[in-house]
C-alpha cells in the first residue's frame, strides 16, 4: 500500500549515527594501539631471572599483566647512559613466592595503577553511546522492510495491496465472463466513479459497501479488480485475516490507515476478502464476552463505513464471502454493506465463455470443440475451468504435441473430477472382475434411469485415491430442479454397482461404501428437508438453516423430534433405498447377458466410450416392473 516515504536527512542521519557506532566499537578495541604503544612482552622465566640478577628497580602486578623496570644501564666509565631503565610487561602466573622474592633483593612492588583513558576516549564514551541509541532507535522505527515501510510500528499499518491505474495487471470486465448479472450490478458502481456528479445532481447516494456472495472459485475478486479496472481508479485489496494480529488493537488500527490511505487516493475501490474472518456475528460471543481483537477490528470497520463518506470522499468498499449467513447484522444494514451481489457458478453460456477467455492463452488445436467441453463441464466455477485449460495444455506438453486437443481436455476433465490414474495400482483378476462388473452395472441402471445422466465411459483403471474404477455421467443440460422420480433414479444408479455383485458373484464386497452413503444421504434429504413422503408429509425436519456455499450448515442437522418421528423418518428413507436397490436387481436381472458381454469387453480393453458404448447401452431393455 502507498506510504509517505522516510525523509531525506532522517535516512542520513540514522546512517552517520550507525558509522559512528561503528568508529566508537573500533576506537575502544584499538584505543591502546592507536594512541600509545605497549611495552614489549617477556616470558615470566626471563623476569624471574632478571629479578634473581638484580636487574629491577620496580615492579607493578597486575591481575593480568606484571610491568617492571630494568635498572639503568652503565657506561664503559661507569656513568649510567639512561637515566631510566628500559619497562618490559610479561604474564603472571599462580607464584605465591613472588612477593618474597621482591622483598629480599629489595626491590619495590605495588598493584598495577589504573588504565588512564585519554580525552578523546572519554570524550566519545560520553557521546556516542546515547547517539547509538537514538541512531538505532530511529532506524528500526523508519526501516524499509522488503521495500515496504513497517519498522517496529509495522504490525499498525495496513497490509493492503494497491492497484492503480496503467498497472501491467489491470484487469476489465472482458476478462470476467459467466457472471452477466454480476457485471451489470458493479457497472453502476463503475458508472457512479466515473461520472458521481450525475447521480450527486439528483440527490441520489450510491451504495458504500457491495458485498460479493457467492462459492470459491466463482471470480469474486477478479470481478472486483475488474470494476476497478473499468473505472480508472486505484484498488485496495486486503484479506479479512490480515487485520487482526496478536497485538490488542492492532486490526482496528489497520482499519484506520486502509480507510485514510483511501481517502487519500479517492475515488477509490477498497476490496476485503474473506470478510467473514473479521465480520462474523458478535451474537456468538466468546469466553470473554466476545470481547476480543476480531470484534474490535469489526467495531472499527462499522465506525469506519460510518464516517468516511463525511469527508466528501469517493470510496467504495467491496468485499467477498462465501458464508454470508455467519456475517454480523450490524454489517449488512441499509449504510453499510446493503447490497448482496450473487456470483454464482456458471451455467452452459457462461463456461463456455470463460472457456474461450482462457484457450486464447494457449496453443489451441482447430478441432477442438469448446462447446462440447462447456456441456461437459456441469457445476464448475471460473478457478475449475482455469484449472481444467491448463491441465489440458500441461498433458499436451507431456507428450510433446503441437497444439492442445480436445482428447487432452476430456482426459483433464477426468483427472479434474475423478483424480489420476494409478496405473501402479495392480489388482488382482478376481479384483479386476468384481469391479468391471460392479462398475457395468452402474452403466446398464443408469442407462434405464435418465435421472441420473448420461452414460459416457466406463473404466476399471483406477484413479484418485481409492476409486478402482468409475463410471462417467454427463448431464444433458443444466438442471437447477430436480422432481422425487429422478431423485430416485439417481439413487438407483447409485446401488447399481452393488446389485452387480449380487446377481453375479452372490456377495458384496466394500467397493460400494461410498455408493451407499450418497444414497442414504440423498434418501434421508428427500424426506427430511423436500417432504418427498406420503407417511410423514410435506414437513422439514432439519433445522432449516441457510446452508452456506461450501455445503455446510450451522448447528444440528435435525429439530428435536419425537421418538417415533424419528422412527418413521429412518423407515422412510429405508424404504426410498431398498426400493431404487430393488429397481437395480431388476434391471440387470433383466439385461444380464448385456452385463456379461460389456464386462468381458470392458475386462479386456479397461476403458468403453464413445460410439463403442452407446452401441451397448442403446440394447439395454428396461423390465416391466420398473417405471421410466
Amino acid at each position: 500500500m502507498a506510504i509517505k516515504p522516510q525523509p531525506q536527512w532522517q535516512r542520513r542521519l540514522a546512517s552517520v549515527l550507525l558509522w559512528g557506532a561503528t568508529i566508537y566499537l573500533l576506537v575502544n578495541l584499538l584505543a591502546p594501539t592507536l594512541f600509545g604503544s605497549q611495552p614489549p612482552q617477556v616470558p615470566y622465566s626471563l623476569f624471574i631471572d632478571q629479578v634473581e640478577g638484580d636487574k629491577v628497580v620496580s615492579v607493578y602486578v597486575g591481575q593480568n599483566e606484571i610491568r617492571y623496570q630494568l635498572k639503568p644501564e652503565l657506561g664503559d666509565e661507569g656513568k649510567e647512559k639512561a637515566a631510566d631503565g628500559q619497562i618490559l610487561r610479561t604474564t603472571p602466573i599462580f607464584d605465591l613466592e613472588l612477593p618474597k622474592r621482591l622483598e629480599a633483593k629489595g626491590i619495590e612492588f605495588a598493584a598495577a595503577p589504573p588504565a588512564k583513558n585519554s580525552w578523546f576516549g572519554t570524550l566519545l564514551s560520553w557521546v556516542i553511546p546515547p547517539l547509538i541509541f537514538v541512531g538505532i532507535w530511529s532506524f528500526f522505527l523508519n526501516r524499509n522492510n522488503n521495500g515496504a515501510p513497517g519498522g517496529a510500528l509495522a504490525f499498525t499499518k495496513s497490509k493492503a495491496k494497491v492497484y492503480v491505474e496503467g498497472d501491467s495487471t489491470k484487469v476489465t470486465f472482458d476478462d470476467v465472463a459467466g457472471v452477466e448479472e454480476a457485471k451489470t450490478e458493479l457497472s453502476e458502481v463503475v458508472d457512479f466513479l466515473k461520472f458521481p456528479q450525475r447521480y450527486t445532481a439528483l440527490g441520489a447516494k450510491i451504495p458504500k459497501g457491495v458485498l460479493l456472495v457467492g462459492p470459491p472459485g466463482t471470480g469474486k475478486t477478479l470481478l472486483a479488480k475488474a470494476a476497478a479496472g473499468e473505472a480508472g481508479v486505484p484498488f485496495f485489496i486486503i484479506s479479512g485475516s490480515e487485520f487482526v494480529e496478536l497485538f490488542v488493537g492492532a486490526g482496528a488500527a489497520r482499519v484506520r490507515d486502509l480507510f485514510e490511505q483511501a481517502k487519500k487516493q479517492a475515488p477509490c475501490i477498497v476490496f476485503i476478502d474473506e470478510l467473514d474472518a473479521i465480520g462474523k456475528s458478535r451474537a456468538s460471543g466468546g469466553l470473554m464476552g466476545g470481547n476480543d481483537e476480531r470484534e474490535q477490528t469489526l467495531n472499527q470497520l462499522l465506525t469506519e463505513m460510518d464516517g468516511f463518506s463525511a469527508a466528501g470522499a469517493t470510496v467504495i468498499v467491496l468485499a467477498a464471502t462465501n458464508r454470508p449467513e455467519t456475517l454480523d447484522p450490524a454489517l449488512l444494514r441499509p449504510g453499510r454493506f446493503d447490497r448482496q451481489v450473487l456470483v454464482d457458478r456458471p451455467d452452459l453460456a457462461g463456461r463456455l465463455k470463460i472457456l474461450e477467455i482462457y484457450a486464447k492463452k494457449i496453443k489451441l488445436d482447430n478441432e477442438v470443440e469448446l462447446k462440447n467441453i462447456a456441456t461437459r463441464t456441469p457445476g464448475f466455477a471460473g478457478a475449475d475451468l482455469a484449472n481444467l485449460v491448463n491441465e489440458a495444455a500441461l498433458l499436451a506438453a507431456r507428450n510433446k504435441q503441437n497444439s492442445v486437443t480436445e482428447a487432452d481436455f476430456r482426459e483433464a476433465i477426468e483427472r479434474v473430477v475423478a483424480g489420476l490414474e494409478k496405473k501402479s495400482r495392480v489388482l488382482s483378476d478376481k479384483e479386476k472382475k468384481i469391479v468391471a462388473y460392479h462398475e457395468v452395472g452402474h452403466a446398464l441402471v443408469g442407462a434405464v434411469m435418465p435421472g441420473g445422466g448420461q452414460v459416457a465411459k466406463i473404466s476399471i483403471v483406477p484413479r484418485g485415491m481409492a476409486a478402482l474404477g468409475y463410471t462417467l455421467q454427463m448431464p444433458t443440460e443444466d438442471r437447477f430442479l430436480l422432481n422425487e422420480s429422478e431423485l430416485r433414479d439417481q439413487i438407483a444408479t447409485l446401488l447399481g454397482g452393488r446389485a452387480a455383485e449380487e446377481i453375479v458373484f452372490d456377495s458384496i464386497t466394500t467397493g460400494a461404501a461410498n455408493d451407499l452413503q450418497r444414497a442414504t444421504d440423498l434418501a434421508e434429504q428427500m424426506v427430511t428437508t423436500y417432504g418427498m413422503s406420503k407417511v410423514l408429509g410435506p414437513l422439514a425436519y432439519d433445522k432449516g438453516q441457510q446452508n452456506n456455499f461450501l455445503g455446510q450448515g450451522m448447528g444440528n442437522p435435525r429439530r428435536m423430534v419425537s421418538d417415533d418421528t424419528a422412527k418413521e423418518i429412518d423407515l422412510e428413507v429405508k424404504e426410498i433405498v431398498e426400493q431404487g436397490h430393488n429397481q437395480a436387481l431388476a434391471i440387470l436381472d433383466h439385461n444380464r447377458d448385456l452385463l456379461e458381454a460389456i464386462a468381458e469387453k470392458i475386462l479386456e480393453k479397461e476403458v468403453i466410450e464413445g460410439e463403442e458404448l452407446n452401441q451397448f447401452l442403446g440394447q439395454v431393455q428396461a423390465p416391466a416392473t420398473v417405471a421410466v
